[in-house]
């Protein structure tokens, strides 16, 4: 059975206020950024929206903080975004700081059905604060919650009609992870192509994770931060 959809308003109808969002991206590489502009559209509040960062201030998912949509953010990096500063240094945005690899963790944990597991990341920090402590060959190790969302929002590359996903190089990022983690997933693609056109050997996500696939169009893409080497 198809997977397409040609309208993403209607992909993300079920969309509430207070839901949970599982988004993949890292910067502003490889983000959903169609299904967004639609959230933000759709002006749908106080949600909870776990992404490795939170865009930048007029793009991604900055967007939605710009509009105080979020109520709060899991995230492991919060450094481009001023608005995401101001808000949570003003008392207007709740903030989860997760160290990256553990966040990655989370995720495939929740995608997975493991409700939990145990990481030394973190132990003797201001992460481990509130957490359970358990000892294991005389190490200490914290019990770290799987991560799973309302929505998953990811960014492919290529789909077939099925919803297996193959993701582009660094774009792959957090992707699969949230693409597992979402009860409905919804992915945004560059290219479709037939059922049995991709290599099985190439597929990052099976399309049993998938829900809807939505082909985009003229992607921005921005780069977060241009860097150019200077000539001595």
């Amino acid at each position: 059975m198809s997977k397409v959809t040609t309208d993403l308003h209607e992909a993300l109808n079920g969309l509430q206020d207070g839901m949970t969002l599982v988004v993949g991206g890292f910067g502003l590489c490889g983000i959903p950024e169609k299904a967004i502009q639609v959230i933000k559209d759709k002006g749908t509040k106080d949600l909870t929206i776990v992404s490795n960062n939170c865009g930048v201030d007029d793009f991604g998912l900055g967007i939605l903080l710009a509009g105080r949509q979020v109520k709060k953010m899991i995230s492991s990096y919060v450094g481009e975004n001023k608005t995401f500063e101001r808000q949570y240094l003003d008392g207007e945005l709740e903030v989860e700081l997760t160290p990256q690899g553990t966040l990655a963790e989370r995720l495939r944990a929740g995608g997975a059905g493991i409700p939990g597991f145990y990481t030394r990341t973190g132990v003797g920090t201001p992460v481990a604060d509130g957490k359970e402590v358990k000892t294991f060959d005389g190490k200490d190790y914290l019990l770290e919650r799987g991560i799973t969302g309302d929505y998953g929002l990811v960014k492919a590359w290529k789909a077939d009609k099925l919803g297996n996903l193959v993701f582009r190089k660094t774009a792959r990022n957090f992707n699969p992870l949230c693409a597992a983690a979402g009860k409905v997933t919804i992915a945004e693609v560059e290219q479709l192509v037939e059922v049995g056109e991709l290599d099985p050997d190439d597929i990052h996500t099976p399309g049993i994770y998938v829900q809807h696939v939505y082909l985009g169009e003229n992607y921005e893409k921005r780069i977060e931060r241009k860097v150019v080497k200077e000539e001595k």
